[in-house]
Formats: structure tokens, C-alpha cells, sequence
């Protein structure tokens, strides 16, 4: 696994790299975004740990830049700050999971683990359509109505995994497990990329296709 740590502390960033390396993991450093979109554009990442607080590129800009650019390389954010809408910002911005600072070395690494796994395991081919919503599995696109969707890797896994099941409705349990195995973040890392997932897909349209079941789960489908 080869990682690009993206983090202005140095202190910090050599801690980070010299714990990865003890446990066998390759990683590649850059102090500035304006780095890492260098180092990104020349090499090949399996995951990405971004601080979001840099200096000139921060790492939420950088992360909406990689994602427009066709990155699907899944991002760890680090931020100081635990608030809704900074999580929420983290993902709209098109990342994949976060760590609040200060945190455990180990549960990084296995962050990164879970993350390279998933990112791993093969897509099924075909296309998946629910009314007005069409996922095209070979191509990586999502539309509805004719009008493309710009999803982080996230929010399509867990759409893959609502429209894979649809009618049915998948546990809260169920999606974490599709996105972080069994190391999901908090209860609220969930929340958020589902009102992310709902903003793209629902919010522009005139019938909402995802449904939240209090105390069972969530769908997509025609009917409420």
C-alpha cells in the first residue's frame, strides 16, 4: 500500500510516517497542497490523508480539486475541529472518512487498511436504475433525469448499496459496514454523508427516492 501524507506539521508528519513504516506501510510526504497535487498528478496512491488546516492549498480544496480532476483515490481528513459542519464540509468536499486531531496512531492504520480494502475489491459490471436514477457500473456515473451526478466515493458506495437492495431497507449498521467495515468513525460520519447523498440526488427533483425508516434503516425507492 503506498500512502501521501499531506500534513504542514512536521512534528507531526514524521511521527505519522515513521509509525506507517514501522508497520510496512509505503508512504510519500508533502507539507503544502500545492505539493501534494504535484506528487498526486506523478504517482499512483492508494489513500490519501489530508490535513484540512495548510497553508496556500488547504486539504478541502485540494480534495474538491482531485475529485473534479477524476481522483477516486479515498481520503482521510484530519482536522482539530469535531463539529457537525466541519465533518459535513469534509465530505461534501468529497472525502471518504476523518480523524480528529489528536488521535491514535493505530486506529490510522487501520483506517488506511479498511480504506485500501474496500477500495480493492472489484465493482460489479452491469447498470443499476431505480425510476428516474440510472448507475452505470462500468462507466462510474450516476445520473438522474439525463443529468449527472458528481459523487464523492462514498456517497457511491452507498448508493450502489441502496440501489443493489432497492426496495429493501438497509440498517444503519449495513451501510457502515459498506463503508468502513468495522471501524466506522462516529455515529454522526454516517448521518452526514447520507444528507450529502440526499442534496445530490433528491433535493434538485420533485419526488425524493431515499427514505429514512426511523429505527430501521434507510431505502430507495419510488413509494415513501
Amino acid at each position: 500500500m503506498l500512502v501521501l501524507v499531506v500534513e504542514d506539521n512536521r512534528d507531526l508528519g514524521a511521527s505519522v510516517l515513521d509509525y506507517l513504516e514501522m508497520k510496512g506501510i509505503e508512504c510519500d510526504y508533502a507539507e503544502r497542497g500545492d505539493h501534494a497535487l504535484q506528487l498526486i498528478k506523478e504517482n499512483s496512491y492508494d489513500v490519501l490523508v489530508l490535513d484540512i488546516m495548510m497553508p496556500g492549498l488547504d486539504g478541502l480544496s485540494l480534495c474538491q480539486a482531485l475529485r473534479r480532476h477524476g481522483c477516486t483515490s479515498p481520503v482521510i481528513m484530519l482536522t482539530a475541529r469535531d463539529t457537525l459542519e466541519d465533518k459535513l464540509a469534509g465530505f461534501e468536499a468529497g472525502a471518504d472518512d476523518y480523524l480528529v486531531k489528536p488521535f491514535d496512531l493505530p486506529e490510522l492504520e487501520a483506517r488506511l487498511i479498511a480504506l485500501n480494502k474496500r477500495q480493492s475489491m472489484p465493482a460489479e459490471a452491469g447498470t443499476l436504475k431505480v425510476a428516474d436514477l440510472e448507475l452505470n457500473l462500468e462507466t462510474h456515473q450516476a445520473t438522474r433525469q439525463g443529468n449527472l451526478i458528481d459523487l464523492s466515493p462514498a456517497c457511491w458506495k452507498i448508493l450502489v448499496a441502496l440501489m443493489q437492495a432497492s426496495p429493501k431497507v438497509l440498517s444503519r449498521e449495513t451501510l457502515e459496514k459498506t463503508l468502513w467495515q468495522d471501524s466506522p468513525p462516529d455515529s454522526e460520519a454516517l448521518k452526514s454523508h447520507l444528507y450529502t447523498l440526499r442534496k445530490l440526488v433528491d433535493k434538485p427533483y420533485d419526488k425524493s427516492l431515499i427514505h429514512t425508516l426511523r429505527g430501521v434503516g434507510v431505502a430507495l425507492r419510488e413509494d415513501d
